[in-house]
């Protein structure tokens, strides 16, 4: 196959994600049709070879590289179709970049929800493979209830055309079975490979404000948050939480580390208006009134009014998960690299399970995560950097005490960036015997072989 490459800089050139792990593969593919990737399919079912279908390969947890069998990359399905702004979609391939996507939507007046914080280095297939989320999923949910229709591949190389029912009432069957595409959002490439999608378009906002809000006090920031959840007054799209070693990360990009040197903490806030497609007064002076009520740093709040700022605003968010990042990066050849977390529980129970963790981490003689993210949904994401193996050990040891603790407060192991390889470990935590006989069934319908992304999600 002309696609097909043994090569072993091309090879290596595929083998990492934002994971921390290498994983080489043993060829891969680089199909620019769906013919092509058919044949792909179909001769890899018939020589019984392994295949993970890739994209950008921003992955946090190991799923978009493999060393098992041929390494899939779907950047050749860029393509973004025109935006129909009569039914409010767009279409696009699973290689498209999801900042393209949400640009391309701008353009016609309308949104693309889905915006992880690697948007720029993401694709539409990856975001719809871990069903992903980001700040603003707090107002809009995840990628998932977003998504139309699917055009899908199996293993065998059959083509899946699928659509989301219109009906608002229906009893036929079992449930797991109304909507296909649900089966095939949050997969992770284990079930079949997403070739193209469309996708729901939500109307542009007439207005938008941005605040950071900075608190001398973890507990206020939180208590802030929840009030901010609760209130009628205000409506927020995102509340990002940062504490103070993600605070002093976006200070530094930003350029601006002596504002709010005093603060512990700081959230970040996104108020779109109670009614999106109508010009209306923001309510500036009710989060104002809130944020004081909580205790915070009244005089170093800013206020981010213009795309210009808020664009900025956004990216000293996005300057904290990267930085940990190369932080990470850094110390791969000691054994170590970034460990993060993607557990949540109900947001109020956010200061009760943050304070926990850090309990376990104190009592571990670990540096304490860095711990930032989405607050206003109960999630952040904790990052700590092992800096060789056997501290990388340590914190392992520590999240695993944290997970257990959280799965006893209602919780979630993960709940944006999927399970992968580097998570299945902690699949019993959460999933019981039963729900995981169920996986493998569904599985084994799509996948009788177990070719699909071996060693995603299941083993």
């Amino acid at each position: 196959m002309s696609h097909l490459s043994l090569d072993h800089d091309v090879r290596f050139a595929h083998a990492r994600d934002a994971s921390g792990l290498e994983l080489i593969p043993e060829s891969v593919a680089r199909p620019s049709s769906v013919d092509e990737l058919r044949e792909i399919l179909e001769e890899a079912t018939s020589t019984r070879t392994c295949v993970t279908p890739a994209g950008w390969q921003s992955s946090t947890t190991g799923a978009s590289i493999t060393d098992r069998g041929m390494l899939l990359s779907l950047r050749n399905f860029s393509h973004i179709g025109d935006v129909d702004t009569d039914r409010r979609c767009i279409t696009v391939g699973a290689g498209a970049i999801v900042a393209d996507v949400r640009r391309a939507a701008e353009a016609k007046g309308l949104l693309f929800t889905p915006d992880p914080t690697s948007e720029e280095e993401c694709t539409v297939g990856g975001a719809i493979a871990c069903n992903a989320s980001g700040a603003r999923s707090l107002r809009y949910g995840a990628t998932g209830p977003h998504v139309r229709a699917l055009t899908v591949l199996l293993a065998s190389g059959e083509t899946l055309q699928l659509r989301r029912p219109q009906l608002e009432k229906n009893t036929v069957g079992y449930p797991i079975a109304h909507d296909p595409v649900e089966w095939f959002v949050g997969s992770e490439g284990t079930l079949g490979v997403v070739v193209e999608a469309e996708f729901a378009l939500q109307p542009l906002p007439q207005q938008l404000l941005g605040l950071i809000v900075p608190f001398a006090h973890e507990a206020d920031a939180l208590a802030f948050v929840v009030s901010a959840r609760r209130s009628t007054a205000v409506h927020p799209r995102c509340l990002e939480y940062f504490d103070q070693g993600a605070m002093d990360i976006a200070r530094a990009a930003e350029g601006s580390s002596s504002w709010a040197t005093d603060a512990r903490a700081m959230v970040y806030v996104e108020e779109t208006g109670a009614q999106e497609d109508a010009q209306e007064e923001l309510p500036l002076d009710e989060w104002l009134a809130l944020a004081e009520a909580h205790a915070a740093m009244a005089e170093d709040i800013r206020v981010y009014d213009s795309p210009a700022s808020q664009l900025e605003a956004r990216r000293m968010r996005h300057a904290v998960p990267a930085t940990m990042n190369e932080r990470g990066a850094a110390r791969r050849p000691f054994g170590g690299r970034k460990v993060s977390t993607d557990w949540a529980v109900p947001y109020p129970r956010l200061a009760e399970a943050l304070h926990i963790a850090r309990n376990f981490a104190v009592e571990a003689g670990i540096p304490l995560g860095i711990a930032y993210g989405h607050a206003g949904n109960g999630h952040p994401h904790q990052n700590f950097v092992a800096q060789d193996a056997h501290e990388l050990k340590r914190i392992e040891q520590v999240v695993y005490a944290t997970l257990k603790a959280v799965i006893a407060m209602g919780g979630t192991v993960a709940a944006e960036h999927g399970i992968g390889k580097l998570k299945r470990r902690w699949l019993p935590l959460q999933m019981s015997d039963a729900q995981q006989r169920l996986m493998r069934a569904v599985k084994r319908e799509f996948d009788p072989y177990g070719l699909l992304a071996p060693g995603n999600v299941l083993g």
